[in-house]
């Protein structure tokens, strides 16, 4: 055996533990969901092949639908806020908080990222409880009337996007910290020296250059949002009506308590191919470079 074929044997040992576990753990159910989805499957029965019958009933079915548009809702409403906040927070830290302040900041707002989702999920359900909250009696002291926040459809699942955004912003907050800290400071001596301001600054030089960091964190809250699923179980559960449906909350309920596991496996690649196609329209605004 040469030493080139040696070297490629060699190469291939190293790959082959990460090949087989992508293979046991991504590709294989992928292929094995796909499969399930032309059937019909409850668990108590072996699967019985209906061909795109699933296909067909998920487009038609209004949970699906609801639960298809108030994911979308979802993700508009998060996404946006969370990375806008999370950047100008960490922009202000960066430039005005280089001390114990500003780590005490990082670090209260990094506590609610290592908490239970469901945990915040209780928390804020007894902030808009629409008697005793606290959110209710703050309103009241300027004379608006008490908000029934879970209870009514147009504010449900606005009040769990703002659970989510209030429970990422600290994750977000850590990447942009860390790559604003990457930004060399002769860029922003030499803009002081050219007279610029602080707002100038930041948007000449620290959002240029954070455009790799804002790709990954627009990246990672498009695919946590499209995966919504413990903070509307912990408030909400789906309701009222279908106004906090979400695709995975959607799923959930047709495995695991209608036991249509057939037809689970279709809601959840219809997710995935719909979460590649945003993923590579999100290629085109932003991962061009």
């Amino acid at each position: 055996m040469s030493a080139k074929q040696k070297n490629n044997l060699w190469g291939w040992l190293f790959v082959l533990p990460s090949f087989a576990v992508l293979l046991v753990f991504i590709a294989f159910p992928i292929v094995r969901s796909f499969y399930l989805s032309l059937t019909d499957y409850n668990v108590l029965k072996p699967p019985s092949f209906v061909g795109f019958k699933n296909y067909v009933s998920a487009f038609k079915d209004p949970f699906v639908q609801a639960s298809f548009r108030n994911t979308f809702q979802y993700v508009l409403t998060t996404v946006p806020i969370q990375t806008i906040l999370s950047m100008i927070v960490a922009a202000i830290i960066a430039m005005r908080f280089q001390n114990r302040y500003g780590r005490f900041v990082k670090g209260c707002m990094f506590i609610p990222v290592i908490s239970s989702s469901v945990l915040v999920g209780t928390l804020f359900t007894l902030l808009f409880d629409s008697t005793k909250g606290v959110v209710n009696s703050a309103i009241s002291l300027v004379g608006i009337a008490p908000v029934n926040w879970l209870g009514q459809k147009s504010t449900a699942l606005l009040t769990v996007c703002i659970a989510t955004i209030w429970k990422n912003v600290g994750y977000f907050l850590v990447i942009f910290y860390a790559g604003i800290m990457d930004i060399p400071m002769s860029y922003y001596e030499a803009a002081e020296v050219d007279g610029a301001s602080k707002l100038q600054q930041f948007f000449s030089i620290t959002l240029p250059c954070l455009k790799p960091i804002t790709y990954l964190v627009v990246t990672l809250g498009i695919i946590w949002s499209f995966q919504a699923f413990d903070m509307v179980y912990a408030m909400t559960q789906g309701g009222p009506g279908k106004s906090t449906y979400t695709m995975v909350y959607t799923i959930y309920n047709a495995a695991f308590r209608e036991y249509r596991m057939g037809y689970a496996c279709t809601v959840a690649l219809v997710l995935f191919v719909f979460i590649l196609v945003v993923n590579n329209i999100q290629k085109l605004f932003l991962g061009r470079e």
